[in-house]
């Protein structure tokens, strides 16, 4: 039995990878976290017509942890019109005679919900048994934690399990000689990977479309603009997710050593991913989001079903993943020379 544990030991301690996953991966994920969910310095702006507010209350929303931004009498009225316009701010507090007090904010999120926190402080310590109603432009606070974060979810598991399946069956190619013997034809290595990318990209692609069209026509979840952009996106996000894994397949003898790679490209992205505001991640960290390919479909799905937008407004986002599925593509063709035999 001892000596049993010694071999596992010395097996585990020569294998870089496993000691990377069990000792650094901790510490790396540990860290990101800390940085994503910890306290942010971020003060919300809050836009008021100072003129239709009593003195009082504006001087206590001036003492609180706010940016109070003085708007005018017509974009108070038409507060939602000035939310879209105006992304830097994250409420606007009016005050009407039929409602009474009103926060409304672009959307349910992290920064509106310390903007109304303020507010409500703001509030109770002139008068603590007053109400306040609260609207959003995009989305209600009665909606279900399904409904707001969807997208997500859509993102986070098409490429994960896409990446899992190629990336495996990659190694497992090469682990049995398949793409050994393969590279001594003279098939082009562009060609190779081409071929790679389209076969496992089939099954991919159907795995988007039943994946999209189960979420929205069975469990309801709601879409504001055209589901066809949702599986355009969905689509390129796949054939990327098949291209990042035949990169990850490459630095990979061996299925576990694809899997042991995962805390470190599939999981920094899940942050990343629209779960938190990247401006309230601290020391620029958020700039990271632009080297990750979840990024880019996540926002795309999210500017689809959130805020119903059309090509044109994330015609960027498509574009980034098909940069970046181009760029697999070449250091794939380049780094399968050190697989075949001259």
């Amino acid at each position: 039995m001892i000596h049993l544990a010694k071999r596992v030991i010395l097996q585990t301690i020569n294998d870089k990878r496993s000691v990377m996953m069990i000792l650094v991966a901790p510490l790396l994920i540990l860290t990101l976290i800390y940085f994503l969910l910890g306290n942010s310095d971020y003060v919300p702006t809050v836009g008021v017509d100072k003129s239709a507010l009593s003195n009082p209350l504006v001087t206590a929303l001036e003492e609180q942890d706010l940016h109070v931004r003085g708007i005018t009498k017509d974009e108070d009225q038409d507060a939602t019109e000035y939310l879209k316009d105006h992304h830097d701010v994250d409420a606007i507090l009016t005050l009407s005679q039929s409602s009474g007090m009103n926060i409304t904010m672009y959307e349910p999120s992290t920064k509106g919900a310390k903007a109304a926190s303020e507010i409500q402080a703001a509030m109770a310590s002139l008068n603590p048994s007053a109400k306040i109603e609260m609207s959003y432009v995009y989305g209600t606070q009665e909606q279900s934690s399904f409904d707001s974060l969807g997208y997500v979810f859509l993102a986070l598991f098409s490429f994960f399990l896409v990446f899992i399946i190629s990336g495996m069956a990659l190694v497992r190619e090469r682990s049995g000689g398949t793409l050994e013997r393969l590279l001594m034809t003279p098939i082009k290595r562009g060609e190779v990977i081409l071929g790679y990318t389209l076969g496992y990209g089939v099954f991919a692609i159907i795995q988007a479309i039943l994946v999209v069209l189960y979420a929205i026509f069975v469990l309801q979840l709601s879409s504001a603009g055209n589901i066809g952009w949702i599986l355009l996106t969905m689509v390129l996000l796949a054939v990327t997710a098949v291209s990042f894994g035949a990169t990850i397949s490459i630095f990979a003898s061996s299925e576990l050593q694809v899997v042991q790679m995962i805390p470190f490209t599939i999981i920094p992205q899940v942050f990343f991913s629209g779960l938190i505001p990247l401006d309230l991640i601290p020391y620029h960290l958020g700039n990271l989001s632009y080297i990750m390919p979840i990024y880019y479909g996540a926002a795309a799905i999210k500017g689809v079903m959130v805020y119903g937008d059309g090509f044109f407004q994330i015609w960027g986002y498509l574009l980034g993943l098909v940069i970046y599925t181009c760029l697999l593509y070449l250091v794939n063709s380049q780094a399968l020379k050190k697989f075949r035999k001259i």
